[in-house]
């Protein structure tokens, strides 16, 4: 199927229009016009190659919303109308203990991302996959996600993977009433972490550099901040955290926030993609606490997020743009000026294209 989209062709290359074809639906595929894209901090990663994987040209986008057009014959959960997501992964080996569990995103053999991964499938020239900075896209079912109607569409872009990376630690390690929650960190992350800490019903907790980002946490539902600049109230909150969410996104000095927790308490690692600066043995030592990672979340999962967010009425913060304005959306992100996500209007894309 003819489809348009914005690609880059090498690391230093702006996103421009380009052409290229989705494989003609199969029996168990969905077919989907896409409305809104959230643009994720990995897209801009993956396309300047940050990672050293990017395979060219290239299209990102893994937050995904839109209305299904068409199903195959085998289509049992979905039809023409429907409002739908696709995340960050639209295929894996299914059969691996992982994916029988419903945690794709820890597939043994390598599940298939949105973009850049290797298509198992094929039905189109390209070996790789191309994301949804595109009018269209087509998925097996088994990777496509039922968004509540009463959601704004835009706004529950993000949560296809700025949300499910934060709700799946929540929800792993049970933080509910009477626990004291920390959200490390207020972006596009943390900024959902706090969302769903103070939704389940945590006492929850800012830590940041920050006292204006203090300030906007607690317009978001948190109960308190901490400024982890100051070392008399990081002193006094020592030993008093029940569970850490650490979203910040580049390496780091943990050992001032393991110091935080409690005994027998976990921290969790989702934001950091590079080595982090310290890890000191002691603190785990002397309080028998954990240093965790998290890894956005299976099919199951992502679904019960989107339930969650539907009964709550929690979307992401976000600010929508016109696709051509999305190369300096990327420099934006990159200095941190946006609050807290953008989202692409795909509306915006065919005269663009064309």
């Amino acid at each position: 199927m003819k489809t348009i989209g914005y690609a880059t062709d090498s690391p230093t290359s702006a996103l421009e229009p380009f052409n290229f074809e989705r494989r003609d639906p199969r029996p168990e595929d969905v077919v989907i016009d896409i409305l809104y894209c959230g643009i994720c901090h990995s897209d801009i990663h993956s396309a300047r190659n940050e990672w050293g994987w990017t395979q060219y040209p290239f299209v990102p986008g893994h937050e995904i919303v839109g209305r299904v057009s068409a199903v195959g014959d085998k289509v049992g959960q979905f039809k023409p109308g429907d409002l739908v997501g696709v995340g960050c992964l639209v295929d894996s080996c299914r059969h691996c203990e992982s994916c029988e569990e419903g945690l794709e995103q820890y597939c043994e053999n390598g599940f298939t991302g949105t973009y850049g991964g290797e298509d198992k499938i094929g039905g189109t020239p390209h070996p790789f996959t191309f994301g949804g900075y595109s009018n269209q896209i087509t998925v097996d079912e088994r990777f496509v996600l039922r968004i509540p109607e009463n959601l704004d569409p835009a706004a529950a872009a993000p949560l296809l993977c700025a949300g499910i990376t934060t709700y799946s630690p929540l929800r792993h390690w049970k933080v509910g009433p009477g626990q004291k929650v920390g959200v490390i960190g207020l972006g596009g992350l943390g900024h959902m972490g706090v969302k769903f800490a103070h939704a389940m019903g945590a006492h929850v907790v800012m830590i940041t550099t920050s006292p204006e980002k203090g300030a906007d946490a607690q317009k978001l539902g948190a109960d308190e901040v901490l400024l982890s600049t100051d070392e008399v109230a990081m002193q006094a909150a020592q030993n008093s955290f029940d569970f850490l969410l650490n979203t910040i996104p580049v390496g780091h000095n943990v050992d001032p926030y393991m110091a935080l927790l409690k005994r027998d308490t976990t921290m969790v690692i989702v934001g950091a993609v590079e080595a982090l600066t310290r890890v000191d043995g002691i603190p785990f030592i002397f309080r028998r606490r954990s240093l965790a990672g998290s890894l956005i979340g299976g099919l199951p999962e992502t679904q019960e997020m989107l339930d969650f967010c539907g009964e709550h009425d929690i979307t992401c913060d976000i600010e929508t743009i016109v696709i051509k304005d999305v190369n300096t959306a990327y420099d934006r992100t990159v200095k941190g000026d946006v609050k807290y996500r953008f989202v692409i209007d795909m509306a915006s894309l065919q005269p663009e294209a064309a």
